[in-house]
């Protein structure tokens, strides 16, 4: 719906301005339409949803998946209703998890495209109009205030402007706009040109009118959203290594039974359906259908962990791959700082005085402070002046310096030629006026006529604070007397008070979050798209590196990929960059080896935040766009909570690659007991449902017991891991297997040996089962920490080792106890002899254990 609105409203703009508005008169809505047509709507890029069967197909045939299905289906088959619907159902929570996920992902360009949804208000033959701002055009005179959201790129015509363009450049400082020609060629956000606005920026303060010279996906943030739908996420070391390793055991596992299947039949002269059963329990020993349930249940606890920590996972493959970062990338604006603009420091003649000083402002400083009020609006949309009013307000409340009634009588705004405003306010005396002043210092001691020898001491301090990363205003006041208004500020005689520096403050608990990363070997690179000056000041704040090295965008623009590789390893500051920019350093660390975590907040961190292997956005200041391009959202925007979600990252690797350990350490006597009958001609010692029984103990032992490890005590203050380090390492497989053997070995031995002195095969097969299971708790000790004894494993926390302990003796119970159960089972009631010969073995198998550990543990701590 188009508001119509004749004749054209010219509020706020300078006098000079509003007659030359008045001959402007836009597009016709003919031309507008044509255009319309020709160039599309004024909307960012989308992309097309992929299909939620195409999406649900490439989840199922993934390797892990068809695995888990497979061993569903074996249970199924064998009549073990409640293990396959358990497998099953652990399938198509996968996969309604990863429907979920691809979702999100679409939401990213969503996001995107509702920046431009705010309302645009136009002249087109003379009238201005309110439309969508969808309906922009090419051309379209765009009528802007003060909090308008800017609709399409265009070129300043009218009025002065400044413009918070931090959702671009990453810069907190509102960007001043003056006018210029209608025919400059556009520039990037962040250049030093001064007339050309961006859309999805929004006007702090002035009035203004801009001819649009692109919209949609030719607008710098169009371009974003176009980097970011053509960036491919990364999967995880995590994912790649599962997938290689479940589809070479099923591979082996399926060869095996077949093998074995023969065997039986052919050589070992057993029926063809006992041979069959042999494969069966023989292939339900290898699958290792606990891996993708470890992966699933050790991640999504581990988002839930996370979650009650303020940090919200969107990809939980993403919470492993935090314990590997190497770099964290971390955008400045918003991340390290508070992304608000305080007062960092007064000057007067010699004297300073610090913004966050809790000490009683000094009267020397009193007029400089009343003075920059007055000059200031008394509701302030520009954060600079909110922040001068708020410590104004602060310091001089309760005194004669606040004049909370007082209006200026008359304005004089920023201006090409003179970058100060002056608000006129009437004296006490009829006729005459009093004058405040502020703007750039070099304007401001120009105003004043100060001599050379003045004019180099204001400029030496200038500079001494704009290189603690401060922005800076002059103030100065004066008096006029006359009749009417001068033409320019020039016309006044002003008095110079001094200097206000401003500045965007860190967060207060960044600096010990830095700290912590840097004791865990992460380098940490301030990426931003501010002064160098201001990215060394809040290094130095944060404690980075504030001296060395500072690269910029300009400079990354001349140089080619192994050049700024080289660079870029020993650099700790890049400054003055453009999206484009950070992308292309996110990218260049992967392609160095390194694990890449970013952090950001703005749509200009969008790209690189999908890119790296790990994106983390603020959530409470962070836009849309970058929320739905990361991977993790902190949802308290704590710096801190960075730290957590790396120790969180850390532990669950950890875990997971103890779970894995127990998983090939437990399925080695498993095998041991399903092959042995065959090799050896000895009645069957594991029959499928005993199997079953076993992946009940086995998969919460894997899952809960194992997930909840507490971490290490070295955790943090060792390096990060390898990039290709993996759970399924050889070394820990090799570790693993040494393990299992230990329990493999005594089982084996004391089945033979008992079949020796000729115990029945069902008396064999129940003391063997019992020395099985308590093996398995006896593995579950053994994995929980390599540096400590087997017996020193029950001393420490984890509630769900004696959980686990009281299950594997209700187990045995329920086995051996229930006559039904029993029968079932293949076993009798055992004697007070099978028990004697099971704690036998399972005394050889904690001895095995014990000197495995001590063996192979350097090798392990490597």
């Amino acid at each position: 719906m188009v508001q119509d609105r004749h004749p054209p409203t010219s509020r706020g703009l300078p006098q000079a301005t509003q007659a030359t508005q008045r001959s402007l008169e836009g597009l016709t809505q003919e031309e507008a339409y044509a255009r319309l047509l020709a160039d599309g709507p004024n909307t960012l890029p989308g992309s097309v949803p992929k299909p939620l069967l195409r999406i649900a197909a490439g989840v199922v045939l993934e390797p892990m998946f068809l695995m888990l299905l497979a061993a569903g289906t074996v249970y199924l088959l064998i009549g073990d209703t409640a293990e396959a619907i358990f497998l099953l159902g652990s399938v198509f929570v996968i996969i309604g998890l990863a429907l979920t996920q691809e979702r999100k992902t679409q939401r990213s360009l969503e996001a995107l495209r509702d920046l431009s949804a705010p309302r645009a208000m136009v002249i087109r033959a003379g009238r201005e109009l309110r439309i969508s701002s969808g309906e922009v055009v090419r051309g379209d005179l765009l009528v802007l205030h003060e909090g308008d959201r800017i609709a399409a790129d265009a070129v300043l015509l009218q009025g002065q402007l400044g413009t918070d363009e931090s959702l671009l450049t990453g810069e907190a400082v509102p960007q001043e706009k003056l006018p210029g020609a209608a025919d400059l060629a556009m520039e990037m956000p962040g250049s030093d040109a001064h007339s050309f606005l961006f859309a999805s920026t929004v006007v702090t303060r002035g009035v203004g009118v801009a001819c649009v010279r692109a919209t949609g996906a030719h607008t710098a943030v169009g371009r974003i959203g176009a980097a970011l739908a053509s960036t491919a996420l990364v999967p995880s070391q995590l994912q790649q290594a599962s997938r290689r390793i479940v589809r070479r055991l099923a591979m082996l596992g399926l060869g095996l039974a077949v093998a074995l299947v023969l065997l039986g039949w052919l050589w070992d002269g057993r029926s063809l359906l006992e041979s069959v059963l042999l494969g069966v329990a023989l292939a339900m020993a290898v699958l290792p259908e606990e891996i993708p349930v470890v992966l699933t249940v050790f991640l999504a606890l581990g988002a839930w962990r996370l979650s009650r920590q303020q940090v919200l996972t969107r990809r939980t493959t993403a919470v492993e791959t935090l314990g590997a970062i190497t770099v964290l990338a971390v955008d400045k604006t918003g991340t390290l700082t508070l992304n608000r603009m305080d007062v960092a420091q007064l000057w007067v003649a010699g004297a300073h005085f610090p913004g966050d000083a809790d000490d009683v402002l000094p009267g020397a400083f009193h007029e400089l402070v009343e003075f920059a009020l007055l000059a200031t609006p008394v509701d302030p949309f520009d954060p600079m002046e909110k922040a001068i009013r708020g410590f104004g307000q602060r310091y001089l409340a309760g005194t004669q310096h606040v004049h909370a009634d007082w209006r200026p009588e008359h304005a004089y705004p920023l201006s090409p030629d003179i970058l100060a405003m002056t608000h006129v306010f009437p004296a006490s005396d009829p006729g005459c006026h009093l004058l405040a002043t502020k703007g750039a210092p070099e304007a401001i001691a120009d105003l004043c006529h100060l001599s050379s020898l003045e004019q180099q001491a204001i400029e030496r301090q200038a500079q001494g604070m704009a290189g603690q990363g401060m922005r800076l205003l002059g103030v100065a006041k004066g008096q006029w007397v006359g009749g009417s208004w001068p033409a320019s500020q020039h016309d006044f005689t002003f008095t110079f008070l001094g200097l206000v520096g401003l500045a965007d403050p860190p967060r207060p608990e960044v600096p010990a979050a830095v700290a912590a990363c840097q004791a865990a070997g992460i380098r940490i690179i301030m990426m931003t798209g501010d002064h160098p000056a201001t990215a060394r000041a809040i290094a130095r704040q944060v404690g980075l590196p504030g001296e060395g090295d500072v690269l910029t965008g300009p400079e990354m623009a001349s140089m080619d990929d192994d050049s700024l590789s080289q660079r870029l390893g020993r650099v700790h500051l890049c400054a003055r960059l453009v999206p484009e920019h950070k992308l292309r350093l996110v990218q260049l660390l992967q392609k160095a080896g390194e694990t890449v975590g970013m952090t950001g907040d703005g749509v200009n961190d969008a790209p690189s935040l999908k890119a790296a292997d790990v994106g983390i956005a603020m959530g409470e200041r962070g836009t849309d766009v970058a929320r739905e391009a990361a991977a993790i959202v902190l949802l308290d925007d704590s710096f801190a909570s960075i730290t957590a979600a790396i120790r969180q990252g850390r532990r669950i690797f950890d875990n997971i690659g103890t779970a894995t350990r127990f998983i090939f350490a437990v399925h080695v006597p498993v095998v041991a007991l399903a092959l042995a009958p065959v090799l050896f001609h000895w009645p069957l010692l594991l029959l499928p449902v005993q199997i079953v029984l076993l992946e009940l103990l086995i998969d919460p032992a894997c899952s809960i017991v194992f997930e909840a490890e507490p971490e290490a005590t070295d955790l943090m203050t060792r390096p990060p891991r390898a990039r290709d380090a993996s759970p399924f390492s050889a070394d820990n497989i090799v570790y693993a297997l040494g393990q299992g053997l230990g329990v493999a070995v005594p089982l084996l031995g004391g089945a033979w040996v008992l079949g020796l002195w000729g115990w029945g095969e069902t008396a064999v097969r129940a003391t063997v089962f019992v020395s099985l299971v308590l093996g398995v708790f006896l593995l579950v000790l053994a994995n929980r920490d390599l540096r400590k004894p087997i017996a020193d494993s029950l001393l420490w926390s984890n509630p769900w080792v004696a959980r686990m302990f009281v299950a594997v003796v209700a187990m045995l119970v329920l086995a051996l106890g229930v006559p039904w159960l029993r029968q079932v089972m293949g076993f009798v009631v055992p004697s007070a002899a099978a028990l004697g010969a099971s704690a036998v073995m399972l005394l050889f198998a904690a001895l095995w254990l014990e000197c495995w550990r001590r063996l192979a543990e350097p090798q392990m701590r490597r």
